[in-house]
């Protein structure tokens, strides 16, 4: 049987998108769907305003309680993301809070919660190292069962192959945060009462009566994505007696170090950190450091630019703000409407306003100094007002601008300055690995050895920048998108560049045509990435690497006419199809294949068809499963990717149709 697309259902579809999603832009012109992982982050905000004298009102609260009570599996449990099983780290982080925030133990969100810890094998025994150190700051585990990740850490010479400055950005800012406190021995003052019950609530024994030197390489099974290499099991036993025995001076100026550290990273970051997670921890910090300290207001200010509320869902916090990422994407998905009418074009002349005003203009203070690389033409994957921005965000930024200016729809708009868009080309350039790839934030500063010393336990590849595929594939586009319309850099940086990501996106193509992805929810999301990249570098579509994209594709797509891809695939590194088709994975598959194939190509007509009969009333789709990942293990639920991909997947075909 073959199947038809009529132009006329094509068209009025992607018209009624269209209007759906204008009506998702933000009075600032940006479009921001939530992020959505997990209750850890609200967790440790609720411990750190406890411990710092700034609770929550009652109608927060009541917000916060809803959430948690949205989020609590049937079985009592809290887990990694949406869809995860229950995690002895999260659970008992968010039984910890709701204790914090004045939910009696016989709550019936804590009776659940409780049964459940009580009901692992190792029950709160076996929580994760960061788990350990949150409890510990609490009093309700002690630090001699903590590995240690000393202050002293950050004064090693900065040429040692394991200098924290070679980290991945996150992982070291956290880990900055940690050592400090850590460092201090720090431990809040509970109420006693609270603090006895809190402790016999958790463990179910005695409390003085627990070896907790013992526990401190004893990990929940469930908890655990990395295990504790032997190496770093020795490298924790030698920490372990050096915390016994380190000196006092050393450690005072270890710790002053780390508090600059500290302060540096807040300042410049206008006190939102580069995440929550390290926001959190640096303003704990700050508060232990002194009480009054200038810099503690402002960094509780700027925890809150993560909040995010609504009645639904309570109030939370979220990993990311995604303003420039959604919205570069969604000028890409408006840009081949060949008409657009004056809502539209006013809706775009917003969001290049918006991304104009996202823009990094001026450099970071004293960036070298404090491990950063230059920051001048990025884009962050946010709003910007951290100031820590992104290889493929912006990439993403340019790439909707520069499909905006090419469509003579748009011709009226006002553009960009040929000066900023090349500053946002010298800002990828700066991204990228000697072996062709590109990073995020920074160039990659260390060798995948140093995973062996990977302390996190619930997360993998996470020590050291990556060259990775959607990056490298983001950056090969825009940066052959901006060579279709201007002139190379001096000494032919673009093209030097090009021909080094193309080789390697080549190399890292697996033997059945798929590439695997990072970022996104997997092999589907990377192939996307992939086909656009080699497209707009001048690769035709008939060349044996696209072929093979396009075939391995087809062979994954579904009866039903669409694709699916289930968040297994990251961990177990291989295709796993979900139950259940979905909007997203289908619209990353029609939009790589209208790269290589012709619009009426059987595939192609069938995940059309499938998405015009899954399009719901108001013009969108219906939200399903996760479709994000970072580090292996933490998947995510970005809002807004089913309903401006789809949108882009038919604006797409519908221009490829007209061309028929």
């Amino acid at each position: 049987m073959t199947h038809t697309v009529p132009p006329s259902a094509a068209s009025k579809a992607a018209h009624k998108a269209v209007r759906h999603l204008l009506s998702l832009q933000k009075p600032q012109g940006d479009w921001e769907g939530e992020m959505v992982w997990c209750t850890m982050i609200l967790a440790q905000a609720i411990i750190v305003r406890t411990l710092v004298g700034q609770p929550y009102s009652e109608t927060e609260q009541r917000q916060i309680v809803r959430h948690f009570t949205v989020t609590q599996a049937a079985d009592g449990s809290w887990g990694m993301h949406p869809e995860s099983p229950g995690y002895v780290f999260f659970t008992a982080l968010a039984y910890v809070a709701l204790r914090l925030l004045g939910l009696p133990a016989a709550n019936p969100l804590l009776i659940k919660a409780r049964n459940w810890l009580r009901a692992q094998p190792l029950g709160v025994k076996g929580i994760p190292t960061w788990g350990k150190f949150w409890l510990a700051i609490l009093g309700l585990y002690e630090y001699r069962g903590l590995n240690s990740i000393p202050p002293e850490l950050f004064l090693l010479p900065e040429w040692l192959p394991i200098h924290p400055r070679r980290f991945y950005c996150h992982t070291r800012l956290i880990y900055l945060g940690i050592a400090y406190i850590a460092g201090q021995r720090y431990q809040a003052t509970l109420p006693k009462p609270l603090l006895r019950d809190l402790r016999e609530e958790l463990y179910g024994e005695p409390y003085g009566n627990i070896d907790f030197p013992s526990l401190r390489h004893t990990l929940a099974p469930g908890d655990v994505y990395v295990p504790i290499s032997p190496l770093l099991r020795r490298i924790y036993d030698g920490l372990s007696l050096f915390e016994r025995w380190h000196g006092k001076r050393l450690r005072e100026k270890a710790l002053k170090a780390c508090f600059e550290r500290i302060l540096y990273e807040q300042r410049t970051t206008r006190y939102q950190g580069i995440s929550p997670v390290n926001g959190l921890l640096n303003t704990l910090a700050i508060f232990i450091n002194n009480p009054q300290h200038p810099d503690l207001a402002p960094s509780l200010a700027g925890v809150e630019a993560w909040r995010w509320e609504d009645e639904a869902e309570g109030l939370r916090y979220v990993g990311a703000r995604s303003n420039t990422w959604d919205t570069g994407f969604v000028l890409q998905a408006l840009a081949p409407l060949p008409e657009p009418d004056a809502g539209i074009r006013d809706a775009v002349a917003r969001a290049q306003h918006f991304l104009e005003g996202a823009q990094i203009v001026e450099e970071i203070p004293d960036h070298q100094q404090g491990w950063r690389d230059p920051a001048v033409g990025g884009w962050c994957f946010s709003d910007g007002q951290h100031r820590w921005p992104v290889s493929d965000c912006t990439a993403e930024a340019l790439s909707g601008l520069l499909a905006i200016y090419e469509r003579p729809g748009y011709s009226e708009l006002p553009r960009f300055s040929a000066e900023r868009l090349r500053q946002g080309v010298e800002f990828i350039l700066s991204r990228q690995n000697a072996d062709g790839g590109f990073g995020t934030y920074e160039r990659r500063r260390a060798g995948k050895l140093l995973e062996l010393i990977n302390p996190s336990e619930m997360f993998g590849q996470c020590m050291t920048e990556l060259s990775y595929i959607e990056c490298t594939a983001s950056s090969l586009a825009a940066l052959c998108h901006y060579r279709q319309h201007y002139p190379d850099l001096p000494g032919g940086a673009i093209d030097t560049a090009t021909i080094k990501a193309l080789a390697l996106l080549r190399k890292s193509q697996l033997p059945d045509g798929s590439w695997p992805g990072f970022w996104g929810i997997n092999y589907t999301y990377a192939i996307f990435h992939v086909a656009k990249g080699f497209r707009l570098a001048g690769i035709q579509p008939d060349d044996p690497a696209l072929l093979r994209a396009a075939q391995w594709l087809k062979s994954k797509q579904r009866a039903d006419g669409g694709w699916s891809e289930h968040y297994t695939s990251c961990l177990e590194s291989r295709y796993i199809e979900h139950p259940e088709t979905q909007a997203v994975m289908t619209s990353w598959a029609l939009l790589a294949l209208l790269e290589i194939l012709p619009a009426d190509d059987e595939a192609t007509a069938r995940g059309i068809l499938w998405l015009l009969s899954k399009q719901q009333s108001d013009g969108g789709w219906a939200r399903q499963a996760v479709n994000g990942v970072f580090f292996g293990a933490a998947m995510l639920d970005y809002r807004l990717y089913h309903t401006y991909f789809p949108v882009w997947a038919l604006t797409r075909y519908t221009n490829c149709q007209e061309r028929l």
